[in-house]
């Protein structure tokens, strides 16, 4: 059985009567599984223990919260030390009096792309109201009864990740009610990259809102203060925002996540394959969805006898109820050893794996064709401009591509300069 450990700023904001009650609690915690996104592989270990996250850092923002009506905007990923960080905070006497859940829900147990609805949280009776469906954003009722509120999410630093969609709602609506903002900031696993075309904003959708590259190298807390220099939410509004910043991070440290950030991100393999395999979404292959090894593994039904590793996606409730080519034998990569190391040696997508799955694919005329009603299945909006597919098509060099980038990138190196924390 794993000891589960809070951090030492927490222990010492307890109060005595707590701290007795703490061995009882950690033991009730262990023989509670976690929903939906677990513990990320073991074998996983960080470089960067010595990392301490916003979260962990109680002294900077208990005193913040005192005698105040707290909202919380969480996940699993939302902890302190090996806790909740809503549990935490109540175990603390904090008044949380709401919680907001974004995409897979507050406890994490919903699949991609699923509705989440409003709740009670069963553990702590704390009422959670869903971002993710019809509603967007907290409204003024919901905030009513609000001091302060507290971001606390684990991001991957893409910008088809929709947390950072939820991040600006969420400041924007605290912006237009006038509550303080704390964002808990975190680090980015793949803080090291930024590449990627910037977004067309003819293309904004849910799964791309700002001007920003594919991957934009900033953790959760500098994404925020760009939202705020930047305007990006919109009618002049500015948000009371505080971030509680890391310790010990650098943007090329390497940071292995303790939880997974979302159940189809479930290896530190899927989360650093991520910013270059979810452009797959909008191609008829698939990207392991329906597996247990999820965004690690490519492949199709028609690339049989072009590869011989194969898969068969599956319906797995929390992950993926519906894949592509559920129940057909998938032929193509099996990328979950690949070293990705070479990809932060590079500092660039890997768009290779894309063009020569292209080029086996029999059928071309198809391959960006998974789905033209959603947004998440087509190609232009994950890649975020209109020339990325078309460059592939007419078999453009990958050197050439990457230039056509190059001049977005480097007026966007220049504008997060001016918000980043850390070197």
């Amino acid at each position: 059985m794993k000891q589960l450990t809070y951090p030492k700023s927490l222990l010492m904001q307890m109060p005595k009567r707590l701290l007795l009650l703490l061995p009882v609690l950690l033991l009730c915690s262990v023989q509670t599984s976690r929903a939906g996104a677990g513990t990320l592989n073991a074998s996983l270990v960080s470089d960067t223990d010595s990392i301490i996250t916003g979260a962990d850092q109680t002294s900077e923002y208990l005193p913040l919260l005192q005698g105040k009506r707290v909202a919380i905007l969480a996940n699993p990923s939302s902890i302190i030390g090996q806790e909740s960080l809503v549990d935490s905070l109540l175990a603390l006497g904090v008044q949380v009096v709401k919680v907001f859940g974004p995409e897979h829900g507050f406890r994490g147990n919903a699949s991609n792309g699923a509705q989440v609805g409003n709740e009670v949280d069963a553990k702590t009776g704390i009422p959670i109201i869903s971002l993710y469906g019809k509603k967007k954003s907290p409204s003024a009722q919901d905030l009513a009864d609000v001091d302060v509120f507290i971001f606390d999410i684990q991001d991957v630093g893409c910008r088809f990740y929709t947390y950072i969609n939820v991040l600006r709602n969420a400041m924007q609506s605290c912006a237009t009610n006038h509550k303080p903002f704390i964002v808990l900031d975190r680090p980015n696993p793949n803080g090291y990259l930024v590449d990627g075309p910037i977004l067309d904003m003819r293309l904004k959708s849910g799964i791309g809102q700002f001007p920003v590259p594919i991957s934009y190298g900033m953790t959760i807390g500098e994404f925020a203060r760009m939202i705020n220099g930047e305007g990006w939410m919109g009618k002049g509004l500015h948000c009371d925002l505080k971030v509680i910043t890391l310790k010990n991070y650098t943007h090329q440290t390497r940071y292995t996540l303790p939880v997974a950030p979302s159940p189809n991100l479930n290896t530190q393999q899927s989360i650093l394959l991520y910013p270059t395999l979810c452009l797959f979404e909008g191609t008829i292959i698939s990207q392991g969805r329906g597996t247990h090894f999820p965004f690690t593994v490519l492949g199709a039904p028609l690339l049989k006898g072009k590869y011989d590793f194969s898969f068969t996606p599956k319906g797995i409730q929390g992950m993926s109820e519906h894949p592509l080519h559920e129940n057909n034998t998938c032929y193509g990569l099996d990328l979950r050893d690949y070293p990705v190391d070479s990809l932060e040696a590079s500092g660039q997508l890997h768009l290779q794996w894309l063009i020569d799955l292209y080029e086996a694919y029999p059928d071309k005329a198809r391959f960006f064709d998974r789905s033209q009603s959603s947004q998440m299945g087509n190609f232009d909006y994950l890649a975020g401009n209109y020339d990325l597919k078309q460059q592939i098509i007419r078999h453009t060099p990958i050197e050439k591509i990457r230039a056509s980038w190059e001049p977005g990138l480097n007026a966007f190196k220049k504008i997060r300069s001016k918000y980043l924390l850390y070197p």
